[in-house]
C-alpha cells in the first residue's frame, strides 16, 4: 500500500510492501481447503490472502478493518463479514486491541506459517502493523522531531554544560509570610 501522505510532504512509517525476502509455507490440504473457501466465499479468501501477505514471522498482523477494506477496494461492512466468516471457520483468530476494529489477526498455523511451528504462540507474538496515513491525527504526521530524553547508563555521570535554570521563586501570600529565625545580627 503506497502512503497517501507522500504527496502531502510527510508520511508515517514506511509504505506496506509484500515481503519477497521471506516465505510462507502452506500444506496441500490447506491449499485444497482454501480453494473451497474461494468458491464459497471469495471475499473472505481475498481477506485471508491479504492477511497472509502482511503477516509477520509469528503468523500475526495488526490492521484495522477500514485499512483492509481500502487495500482490497471493498466496503468496511464486507470486510467485517469476511473477518467474521474467517473467524467462525477457524482460518484466523481475531485478538481485540481495544474499542473499534483494530485487531491483531493471527492466521491459523495449520493453514500457513512463516516460522518454526513450535515457536508460534498467541500469548507472545510479534506482528506486522499496517496503519493507513488517512487515519492518523495531524499531530502524528507532523515531522517535527520528538523531544530527546537523555539517559544515564550505569557507570555514567551527568556533566553540567550550562548554568541551568534559576531556582523557582514564588511571592509570599498576604499575611502568610514565613516566620524565619533570625541570625542574631542586627542590620
Amino acid at each position: 500500500m503506497k502512503s497517501q501522505g507522500a504527496s502531502q510532504g510527510g508520511e508515517i512509517g514506511r509504505p506496506a510492501k509484500t515481503r519477497h525476502d521471506s516465505f510462507v509455507q502452506v500444506p496441500r490440504a490447506a491449499i485444497e481447503a482454501i480453494g473451497g473457501l474461494m468458491s464459497r466465499k471469495p471475499t473472505a479468501a481475498r481477506v485471508l490472502f491479504k492477511l497472509i501477505e502482511h503477516m509477520g514471522d509469528r503468523n500475526a498482523v495488526v490492521i484495522s478493518q477500514k485499512t483492509l477494506a481500502k487495500m482490497l477496494g471493498i466496503s468496511d461492512r464486507t470486510v467485517k463479514t469476511a473477518v467474521s466468516d474467517l473467524t467462525s471457520e477457524r482460518w484466523i483468530q481475531s485478538v481485540k486491541l481495544g474499542p473499534g476494529t483494530v485487531n491483531a489477526y493471527v492466521i491459523n498455523s495449520r493453514v500457513a506459517w512463516a516460522q518454526k511451528r513450535d515457536e508460534l504462540r498467541l500469548s507472545l507474538f510479534h506482528a506486522a502493523v499496517v496503519a493507513d496515513h488517512d487515519d492518523q491525527d495531524p499531530v502524528t504526521l507532523d515531522d517535527t522531531p520528538l523531544r530527546i530524553v537523555p539517559v544515564l547508563y550505569p557507570g555514567e555521570r551527568q556533566l553540567p554544560t550550562d548554568p541551568g535554570l534559576p531556582p523557582p521563586s514564588q511571592p509570599f501570600l498576604d499575611s502568610l509570610e514565613p516566620n524565619l529565625p533570625g541570625s542574631g545580627k542586627e542590620e
